[in-house]
């Protein structure tokens, strides 16, 4: 079990690593950015509870 928890946090840093560049160049202004981490905090959100549930 700890060696699946230790791949998804690779994977995640992974897309994470690929994705943060784009995102912040589009999202140069603080309030667009602001309200970009806000929806993704909650989507986050939600998919952290529903896997929570599952497991």
């Amino acid at each position: 079990m700890a060696m699946q928890e230790i791949m998804s946090v690779i994977f995640l840093l992974a897309v994470l690593f690929l994705v943060l560049p784009s995102f912040l160049n589009t999202n140069s202004k603080l309030k667009q950015f602001i309200q970009n981490i806000s929806i993704w905090a909650v989507i986050v959100f939600i998919i952290v509870v529903i896997i929570s549930l599952i497991i």
